[in-house]
């Protein structure tokens, strides 16, 4: 209703947008409100109705698992509305303002479906809902060549993960007689190549929606040419659309190999190790922040991929553990992904660029903005008293405890994951020190640095709203406890009740040193405030390392901070540099530039896409528009299949 009213209503007029915020805040709260009456019931809720479709049949249900994933997309796509107010202004974009609503509200609903659909026809529909909005909410610009070719890439991974999806479907229709998602009995006995078969082609198509590498081509560039509330949207909530379908399904397969849970680990090590080292290489904001959501896909992984391991095990703590670190990391990421796609949106409404090198010293012009990509940052390397600290924290309990310590039994292998895990933390706080410092900090580096500005209240709002949940989340982490618990007893029927969240990983100690964190950073601050000052302060230019008149080119630029960790991953980022050359004593200007290409997408796939281009065209020979050739080409055919069916039933 909310994107029906954006569309309907004139697009030169607030009217429309402020309806479709207005409608998308009741449904949120209605959605929340309902999931809240969810949680104390015993049974979860469920429907299930005939319809007109030959296939399958209208079956929604909540349960645990449901609310996990329901909870971010009841609450960011509505802050996104409320910041939409003052970023995406009809007056200010009259050719796009009311198809952008119109989807921006599909993408949401269609979502809340996604995580409630009990049927595998209803699942593709919603699924594929979704893409189709996503598409047309991400390339609202349409006219710019940059978002086409971003939206066209998109279109192309996500329809190749819905065809594996497909498959996937039709072998577990095919098996189980039923469209229906619901666990597989013990009586059905699912042969194990069946179920191993039916949990890669899950791995695969959700992982195209997942952004799991390398599978994830589609996200740079869609994220970076998105609206910034449209891609925190899709960041925060719509990547945990494809972790939610390797959930759901695992779910419902049967315990599987130990190769499984293997496989997650090592492809969610793989993703958050290779996501943080690609996003140091960025020169765009957006593109970094959007490299940094691979990362965290990767993180969440590896707690799916401990929680596949302990089920195969019968080792209900590595389960509890796992599964409970993934499902916070979903919300956490999507707390403090938003906010940072919020505050970036901010950035380039103010500076009109997302080059971080055109940018710095916006600290003086965006205090508000600084403050609270300050909190964001924080939250994402995991530092504590932030949310991220918590489900990072419980994932490196699970991977400790693979080592068999104690006289358990053990898996070691499974406990180098949590090296990649450090590194993971160590680049990520590399990766923000840079934004942190190239964006706010120094000099402006371009006039249009000079004259930014904060943004008004509608923007600011949103941002305060998720900065405070980063900071909740992060000091009372036992609150999420016990929904935590019930989304593995779901997930996993438990074989030792004792296994809970609680004993296993006690979190009042965080509350604790959080806590004191705090009171320790106010203490400073009040210190310092109370410091006697000097009556006359000496004002000088900084060291300008001997030059006479130094300008801002002489800062550190991000791309220059960087520099040394790409070149320490070159074999993974493969940089370009293009280094200048000097001749004579007066030589001509010249400059340096550097620039980090996607290994998978401009290496590899593209390249392909353009060898199919030139080759597959010669292929139309084919198709002559004659009618008897085309029947010419059905005998062959049923030649070809009656000839190969005779020579098999041949002893």
């Amino acid at each position: 209703m909310s994107g029906l009213s954006a569309y309907l209503l004139p697009s030169k007029s607030v009217v429309g947008q402020r309806a479709a915020t207005l409608l998308m805040l009741i449904g949120s709260a209605l959605g929340l409100g309902g999931l809240a009456l969810s949680l104390g019931q015993a049974t979860p809720s469920s429907l299930h109705a005939t319809w007109l479709l030959p296939w399958g049949q209208f079956a929604v249900a909540i349960d645990a698992i449901s609310v996990v994933f329901l909870g971010p997309v009841f609450v960011v796509p509505a802050l996104g509305s409320i910041y939409a107010l003052g970023y995406w202004k009809p007056s200010e974009h009259k050719d796009n303002s009311r198809r952008l609503g119109l989807y921006y509200g599909l993408l949401a609903g269609s979502m809340a479906w996604v995580t409630i659909a009990r049927d595998g026809v209803l699942f593709l529909i919603a699924w594929e809902v979704m893409a189709i909005a996503a598409f047309f909410a991400a390339t609202a610009e349409e006219d710019n060549a940059d978002v086409r070719r971003a939206g066209w890439v998109y279109l192309v991974a996500t329809h190749a993960g819905t065809l594996c999806l497909s498959a996937m479907f039709a072998l577990w229709r095919h098996v189980t007689g039923s469209f229906a998602l619901e666990p597989v009995s013990a009586a059905l006995a699912m042969p194990a190549g069946v179920a191993g078969t039916i949990f890669v082609l899950a791995l695969i198509g959700f992982g195209f929606k997942a952004g799991l590498m390398p599978l994830h081509v589609w996200l740079p560039g869609a994220h970076a040419n998105a609206p910034s509330h449209v891609s925190a949207v899709m960041s925060g909530v719509m990547l945990k659309m494809g972790i939610y379908g390797i959930v759901r399904m695992t779910a419902l397969l049967p315990t599987g190999a130990l190769w499984w849970g293997g496989a997650l680990l090592a492809v969610g090590a793989i993703t958050g190790v290779a996501g943080i080292a690609f996003a140091i290489g960025q020169h765009d904001i957006k593109r970094l922040l959007a490299y940094s959501s691979i990362e965290n896909i990767g993180i969440i992984a590896m707690g799916l991929g401990l929680a596949l391991l302990g089920r195969s095990l019968n080792r209900a703590d590595w389960v509890v553990l796992g599964l409970g670190a993934a499902m916070l990391h979903v919300w956490n990421h999507s707390l403090f992904k938003s906010l940072l796609f919020f505050n970036a949106g901010a950035i380039i409404h103010a500076a009109h660029t997302r080059e971080m090198d055109r940018l710095g010293g916006l600290a003086k012009q965006m205090p508000r903005t600084m403050v609270l990509f300050v909190v964001g940052a924080a939250a994402i390397c995991a530092l504590p008293p932030l949310n991220g600290f918590a489900s990072e924290w419980l994932l490196y309990v699970g991977l400790f405890r693979t080592l068999g310590l104690g006289g358990e039994v053990g898996l070691p292998v499974a406990a180098a994951v949590a090296v990649a895990l450090a590194m993971i933390g160590a680049l990520a706080v590399a990766c923000f020190v840079k934004m942190l410092g190239a964006v706010f900090l120094g000099s402006p580096r371009s006039q249009v640095a000079e004259h930014a500005h904060d943004p008004p209240a509608s923007m600011v709002a949103p941002m305060a709203v998720l900065a405070a949940g980063c900071v909740c989340i992060g000091l009372f982490p036992m609150l999420a406890t016990p929904l935590l618990q019930d989304t593995a007893q779901t997930w996993a029927a438990l074989p030792d009740s004792s296994a809970t969240l609680a004993a296993l990983a006690p979190a009042r100690w965080i509350t604790a040193m959080g806590l004191g964190l705090v009171v320790l950073i106010a203490v400073i601050v009040l210190a310092l405030k109370k410091l006697p000052r000097a009556d006359v302060i000496a004002k000088a230019g900084t060291w300008g390392c001997g030059y006479a008149q130094p300008t801002a080119r002489v800062q550190y630029t991000g791309s220059s901070f960087g520099q040394t960790l790409v070149e320490l991953f070159k074999f993974i980022l493969w940089p370009k540099n293009h280094w200048p050359t000097i001749h004579g004593i007066f030589a001509k200007a010249t400059n340096f530039w550097s620039v980090v290409p996607d290994a998978v997408l401009d290496r590899l796939v593209l390249p392909l896409f353009r060898v199919a281009g030139r080759y597959l065209p010669r292929l139309r020979i084919l198709q002559q528009g004659q009618t008897q050739l085309y029947v010419l080409y059905i005998l062959i055919i049923i030649i070809v299949l009656f000839a190969s069916g005779t020579m098999e039933s041949q002893p």
